[in-house]
């Protein structure tokens, strides 16, 4: 397997979400998509996983989030997790909650697995029925169709109206043996925390119970995948859900141990890559914008100015442009709610200065222009009025953004 690292972990090139001992995936089609390609997906593991997961904050929640709490609620384990994509079974009622207990149930008997063991997900169009005839189907095809290498496959079957395909795996030395990190998720539009049109999966086989687990995606994800925005619209059916094998042999880990700090780095990587990669792949967009703020008053008033800003339509638009138009990122910080220093502001745009203590100084056009036109453009912002500190990412606001979510449904 080719590898890059540091001093904390090891990212596995060629690694997937089965590399971590006990996990296999697959995917197939089963009819919901108009087209051939894949729309029914799942994670097995070998045993009950530790589980974790996080949920969208929108109050009108798609059914399968229900089922998946529950699942996770009564022993803290899963052992699969069913994904599909073109219908997001959310708005659909009483039909919709028993259809995703039916996925659950029809998961289950296919696995061999008990009931509370399984979660499931769905992404894609809100209030349409699933045609459960056809999903059972697949759910009982599925498997044949879930093994070792089947990552990329899951992969597919994840993915709406995603260009590529988002996964990476990283290794880290617990108790001197090798533990895996990985992740796979899928999200371009309707994109925005907490969290966004954005399913994630991790999986790892380090020893670590749910509790912890749990506490520790909570974290990771306040820093990465909330921190993402594609276009301000928060979906109906966000998860990310971690299960984890305890199949390495490397003993429990908790936070008190001494190679804990290495494995969250890990986790962290993990929970990076994936968000950025979401970003990036922002419907219609061209480039990945990352947006960093320091000397906030708080990580709160951070973490806000980052996310107003790279949320600004206005910012997207001039950075589609390739426009320094640092006055929509100003304004954009004046607008977030938090407290700032209107004389003290100093924006970057890559390494270029256009404003100093809130003054702006002469730069070149061309340079800051031809910058822009790059595929990963960064913007600094110093508020001067404390110690914390922000990052966020999202995407360009381009003329196919429009002609995507015109005809969505079309």
């Amino acid at each position: 397997m080719g590898m890059t690292g540091n001093n904390n972990f090891t990212v596995i090139a060629d690694g997937s979400i089965t590399t971590p001992k006990g996990f296999k995936a697959g995917g197939l089609h089963c009819g919901l998509k108009k087209t051939d390609r894949y729309d029914l997906g799942a994670i097995v593991c070998d045993v009950p996983a530790w589980a974790a997961g996080v949920y969208t904050l929108n109050a009108f929640q798609a059914a399968p989030l229900g089922v998946t709490r529950e699942s996770i609620a009564a022993e803290g384990k899963l052992q699969a997790m069913i994904v599909n994509s073109g219908n997001a079974n959310a708005c659909t009622g009483r039909q919709g909650e028993e259809d995703a207990r039916a996925m659950r149930s029809e998961a289950a008997k296919a696995f061999g697995v008990p009931e509370h063991y399984v979660g499931v997900t769905s992404t894609g169009v809100i209030g349409e029925l699933l045609p459960m005839d056809k999903v059972i189907r697949g759910i009982r095809s599925l498997p044949r169709e879930v093994k070792a290498d089947g990552a990329g496959d899951f992969c597919q079957a994840i993915l709406t109206t995603d260009l590529v395909q988002k996964m990476t795996c990283v290794a880290v030395t617990v108790n001197g043996r090798t533990v895996h990190i990985a992740g796979a998720a899928k999200g371009s539009g309707m994109i925005h925390p907490n969290m966004a049109t954005m399913l994630g999966f991790m999986t790892t086989d380090a020893e670590i119970g749910s509790a912890d687990l749990q506490k520790l995606l909570s974290e990771v994800t306040d820093e990465t995948f909330n921190m993402i925005t594609v276009d301000g619209d928060t979906s109906t059916n966000d998860m990310v859900v971690v299960m984890a094998s305890g199949l390495s042999g490397s003993g429990r880990l908790t936070p008190e141990h001494p190679d804990w700090p290495a494995f969250a780095a890990g986790f962290r990587f993990v929970a990076e890559y994936l968000a950025k990669a979401i970003a990036r792949d922002g419907e219609g967009a061209t480039k990945l914008i990352e947006v960093s703020v320091k000397g906030a008053v708080s990580r709160e008033a951070a973490r806000a100015i980052a996310k107003t800003v790279i949320g600004s339509s206005l910012v997207k638009s001039a950075c589609f442009g390739a426009d320094a138009n640092w006055g929509r990122i100003i304004a954009a910080v004046g607008r977030a709610g938090q407290p700032v220093d209107p004389s003290a502001v100093d924006i970057r745009i890559g390494d270029i200065s256009v404003l100093e203590q809130s003054r702006p100084i002469p730069f070149d056009e061309d340079k800051a222009a031809e910058y822009l036109r790059g595929d990963f453009v960064q913007l600094y912002l110093d508020l001067h009025m404390g110690s914390a500190t922000a990052t966020a990412w999202g995407c360009d606001l381009t003329y196919d953004y429009v002609r995507i979510n015109a005809a969505y449904r079309t």
